[in-house]
């Protein structure tokens, strides 16, 4: 096996590396380390290390050690599962609740993140391999290959990203107003606010938004209550909501204008900074289970009946 040490390593480091820079703490605050950063680190080699060796086992027709390929799509299936566990947990914790749809899409992105390191190290080895059958020079394959593990990590780092609220919506301060009990944003009704107190709060530390769908597909993506959900937490949990938990009033809620699709959010915050609140709901992930397309769906039904008609 000494011969194969020229794909294998380089193969794991990369695959390694890729992991480990996709492995911070960022506006969800998840994981945490030290405990998470082992956990996602350890499973990242092993990662690595299946797409590292994936090459020589072909080369030796080791066919039987390429069914460890088919148990590691399992295991990474079963750190979704743990992902999703381990947040479901702590969800009645949050102040805002994240929601399920929120949830399964961080434990969908750590399964995503897994495959990524064994294709880097796959391709890192294959690069290598390939450099050695056409007689390059070793330094040279090696460093083909980690240029072409790289390009990898970058190209599938970025699909992974996904797209935001700020790519498909535009978001704009909205006026937060009071009629008797009833709140309101931008003359939309949000919900009755019974007591004079909570009602000043508002007045004096509440913020409102208006989200502004783009397109049709936008609306659709943003009349789902679970990226609603994702929404708001992002905005409470970055910055620091006025609110404590008994007082459900200062929740923090998201309507849907059905005249025209547009989504309206008031919140009250700690430190009310309306720019800071604008950025964050741009950078809210759209999640996947909230995409969907009906304004294909409308143009294929048009083709499709203009063809039945020719036909006709």
């Amino acid at each position: 096996m000494n011969k194969y040490y020229i794909l294998i390593v380089p193969a794991l480091i990369m695959g390694t590396i890729a992991r480990v820079h996709m492995m911070k703490s960022d506006y969800r605050q998840y994981p945490t380390y030290p405990k998470g950063y082992l956990t996602h680190f350890t499973l990242g080699f092993i990662a690595a290390g299946l797409g590292a060796v994936a090459i020589p086992a072909l080369i030796e027709k080791e066919f039987a050690a390429m069914t460890f390929l088919a148990l590691a799509a399992q295991h990474f299936r079963d750190v979704r599962s743990m992902e999703r566990e381990s947040l479901d947990n702590i969800e009645i914790t949050e102040m805002v609740p994240r929601g399920t749809a929120y949830i399964e899409d961080i434990a969908k992105a750590f399964e995503a993140r897994n495959y990524m390191a064994t294709i880097t190290a796959l391709v890192t080895s294959a690069i290598i391999y390939i450099t050695t059958l056409l007689k390059i020079t070793k330094y040279i394959g090696i460093f083909l290959g980690v240029i072409g593990g790289l390009i990898t990590h970058i190209y599938i780092k970025n699909l992974l990203h996904g797209e935001e609220v700020g790519d498909v919506a535009d978001v704009k301060e909205a006026h937060i107003s009071f009629d008797g009990p009833m709140l309101k944003i931008n003359d939309i009704v949000i919900k009755n606010v019974g007591l004079q107190q909570t009602r000043d709060i508002f007045l004096k530390n509440g913020l409102a938004v208006e989200i502004i769908p783009k397109n049709e597909n936008a609306i659709a993506y943003l009349s789902n209550i679970g990226q609603r959900q994702a929404i708001q937490h992002n905005a409470a949990n970055q910055l620091g909501i006025r609110k404590d938990v008994d007082e459900p009033e200062l929740t923090p809620i998201a309507r849907r204008n059905a005249e025209n699709g547009n989504i309206v959010m008031a919140i009250t915050l700690m430190k009310p900074d309306i720019d800071a609140l604008i950025e964050v709901v741009k950078k809210t992930p759209l999640l996947e289970s909230s995409k969907r397309k009906p304004s294909d769906a409308t143009v294929a039904h048009h083709i499709k009946s203009r063809d039945n008609m020719k036909r006709g």
